[in-house]
């Protein structure tokens, strides 16, 4: 702490508005080299600085009083494609802001951290058949998981959405200080991309999260096995291609499976459905259709809405009798923004 500042809020600030240290010293006029000492806890802040900073990050003053450090990175973000580090910097910096706010609920509520079936996967113990005993587990026997969304949240793993400034990222996940475990899901997603990424998060807190994962791993492709095997379970959809694999069916399949028409074309690959000709003429059709960047839209899946966290706030506040303005300041951010995220 610098006197009553944490210069780690003045980081978190920054960040999650996507500026870099010169950006935000020439908005408040102080040198980037001054800004970085202050950010290290190498020079003192006088509170006309702080002050400054809080209008030009929009983040109340007591916001950054708070103490705490702010996580790494953890695991893998699903990414579509090589991500540039200043695309990835703001949503991790957000993920650290809505983290330090659900640890701050679960502890006034009393409320424990779930317990997180531990399953690795090795020679032995595939991401396929992970994807079955967690099935098992949480009693899931409809082979089509409706709302997976509520599925997830009613075993106290928390989900949310916020834009993420990029279409190039889809999903996140990180623990609070007492291993509550977070979903963060890219508000732009459509409701089949936004259930396949809950579900690779899933596969990687299930199996990568609570363990030591060797280097030579790839927990990426590990997630995306189970995330397939999750909501597609082969014993089930396997039927579903006996009348073969074409951009008809695929439609039809997409409505009934919730998922993407390409993630149902690469399940029917993964299964050994259909040739390397077949997928290989199938993706053409894709590309030629302009369907890798959009299927159509009258076979939108609806987005699913996380409700937990809000569900816990309303709880909150009927135990305290706080306002917004009083719940506002407890998650250290000003009333727009508050509303904004939590109303």
């Amino acid at each position: 702490m610098i006197g009553n500042v944490n210069p780690n809020m003045i980081v978190l600030a920054r960040e999650s508005r996507g500026l870099t240290q010169a950006e935000l010293a020439e908005l408040i006029g102080m040198s980037a080299t001054n800004l970085s000492k202050i950010e290290r806890s190498e020079i003192g802040i006088n509170d006309e600085v702080v002050e400054t900073i809080a209008d030009k990050t929009h983040y109340p003053i007591y916001f950054f009083r708070q103490s705490g450090d702010i996580m790494p990175e953890n695991l893998n973000y699903r990414k579509r494609e090589v991500v540039a580090q200043k695309l990835i910097t703001p949503i991790h910096a957000q993920v650290n802001i809505w983290r330090k706010q659900i640890h701050f609920l679960t502890i006034a509520l009393e409320i424990p951290a779930p317990m997180i079936p531990v399953m690795e996967a090795t020679d032995k113990q595939t991401p396929e058949q992970i994807a079955h005993k967690l099935r098992s587990l949480w009693k899931v026997e409809s082979p089509i998981i409706d709302n997976l969304t509520a599925l997830i949240e009613d075993h106290n793993i928390i989900t949310a959405t916020f834009p993420f400034g990029t279409d190039r990222v889809d999903s996140r996940s990180i623990l609070t200080d007492y291993k509550f475990p977070i979903i963060f899901l890219n508000e732009s997603l459509l409701g089949d991309r936004q259930r396949f990424s809950l579900a690779y998060e899933l596969g990687q807190l299930i199996m990568h999260t609570f363990s030591i994962v060797g280097v030579e791993r790839d927990v990426s492709r590990e997630a995306n096995v189970f995330a397939a095997e999750f909501l597609m379970p082969a014993k089930d959809i396997i039927h579903d291609f006996k009348g073969g694999v074409t951009i008809p069916i695929l439609g039809e399949l997409k409505r009934k499976w919730k998922v993407s028409m390409i993630a149902l074309l690469y399940r029917a690959d993964h299964l050994g459905l259909i040739t390397p000709n077949q997928k290989r003429y199938l993706i053409q059709q894709f590309n030629q259709l302009k369907l890798r960047r959009r299927e159509p839209m009258e076979l939108d899946i609806p987005k699913e809405q996380p409700k937990l966290i809000k569900r816990w706030i309303a709880e909150y506040r009927t135990k305290t009798k706080l306002g917004t303005v009083e719940m506002a300041s407890l998650f250290f951010l000003n009333i727009d923004e508050f509303m904004e995220l939590y109303s």
